[in-house]
């Protein structure tokens, strides 16, 4: 979760499992788009599930005017309202509101549980209409910044080896509204609490970019300037490395990007991300060095999980310098959190020190996050929970097997 509290250096401060191809249903997953939310006539529309054109249109529509749309979004999203029931959309007329009770839903999720974590770090579970659940995490900062990392599937087709979720596969895509409600819902229950929820990052469960659409929907909500008016610096969105889908958010977004990185080789990457043996570290970090030669003043996160004799040699530091020259970029070094089932370990904290003194000799910035809910299984690829069905573990490479 990029926004966790991080320790920075730079270079200033220095100076004071198988081998076989995966399953075809990863694959012709990608090629699959999410079905779009159709609303047929008569029926009730999720409003959380428009932006603000939609909502105009949707309330023209109905008869009535577009300023009662502007009273209803900043209803949803500002005034500190966020409304879930209709009691709750102060300022609107009587027959307004009645058409909005007749006709339209307000909430999509359902808090199932709340855990809290020793750290301060709350998990929040989430029922789904289907019964379905998703999990989201809050984390408060002592500096003042408070991060909510929001979920964009029910499981993830990618299968990461590090990550608990990808045991799941994938089981759904969210809407436009569960993504969303997950922030909202963050700023209704915390900020009282917290102090105003600052960030967000999609980086729960799921693969965001495999459900694009609905992901950058939900991300121009968050940042709407008349919504819940997060900075889009302060909007980050992850993927594991679909290439057509970054050329595509590089262009039509203005939030952060972190591309989960975690390997140096292809034979690495190729074990640990399966998703590697489709868009290889050559065709990734080519594609994003063109399409940031079009954004100006605009850096990608690359995130880099430390697993213990795998990815975190002094060869694998200096062939990460080498590979990300000329991209602007920030790096996020983070410790490896365990889970069931999982034969990786983590990188000893020493080494991890000395990993990040090789890359800040050459100038990169670099952070080292620091783990935040592990008690409460709510730490970077601790969401989720698999189930009687699994997805398998891949093959350990030979080299790696000791």
């Amino acid at each position: 979760m990029a926004a966790l509290p991080l320790l920075r250096w730079g270079a200033s401060s220095l100076r004071g499992h198988s081998s076989a191809p995966p399953s075809s249903r990863l694959f012709s997953a990608l090629r699959r788009p999410p079905a779009a939310a159709r609303c047929e006539p008569g029926s009730r529309v999720m409003l959380k599930g428009m932006d603000y054109p939609e909502l105009e249109n949707w309330v023209r529509s109905q008869g009535f005017r577009p300023g009662q749309a502007m009273m209803l979004w900043k209803c949803l999203y500002g005034n500190n309202v966020w409304a879930h029931c209709y009691d709750e959309l102060a300022g609107l007329n009587k027959d307004f509101r009645k058409m909005l009770t007749d006709h339209a839903d307000l909430k999509a999720l359902t808090v199932k549980d709340i855990l809290n974590a020793s750290d301060g770090t709350r998990k929040i579970l989430f029922s789904l209409e289907d019964g379905s659940v998703i999990e989201t995490v809050v984390i408060p900062c002592a500096s003042g910044r408070t991060t909510v990392c929001v979920s964009s599937q029910v499981g993830c087709a990618m299968n990461c080896q590090f990550c608990f979720t990808g045991r799941m596969g994938l089981r759904k895509h969210l809407s436009t509204a569960e993504i969303v409600e997950q922030a909202v819902f963050a700023r209704r229950m915390f900020s009282d609490e917290f102090g105003s929820i600052t960030n967000v990052v999609f980086m729960g469960m799921g693969e965001p970019l495999h459900n694009i659409d609905n992901v950058l929907k939900a991300s121009a909500i968050m940042v709407d300037e008349q919504g819940l008016q997060f900075s889009p610096r302060k909007v980050t969105v992850s993927t594991s490395g679909l290439v057509p889908q970054i050329k595509r958010f590089l262009q039509e977004s203005n939030c952060a990007l972190a591309v989960s990185l975690n390997a140096t080789t292809d034979e690495v990457r190729n074990w640990i991300m399966p998703i590697n043996r489709k868009y290889n570290l050559s065709l990734l970090l080519g594609t994003l060095r063109e399409e940031l030669r079009l954004k100006k003043k605009y850096k990608v996160f690359f995130e880099y999980v430390m697993l213990a004799g795998v990815n975190d040699s002094v060869d694998d530091a200096k062939r990460l310098v080498d590979l990300v020259r000329g991209i602007p970029c920030k790096i996020n070094l983070i410790s490896f959190n365990p889970h069931s089932g999982s034969q990786l370990k983590p990188t000893p904290d020493e080494k991890i020190i000395e990993f990040r003194n090789i890359l800040i000799q050459d100038g990169l910035v670099v952070f080292v996050r620091l783990s935040r809910g592990d008690d409460q299984m709510a730490a970077c690829g601790q969401l989720g929970e698999p189930g009687d069905y699994q997805l398998p573990l891949l093959r350990v490479p030979e080299k790696f097997q000791v």
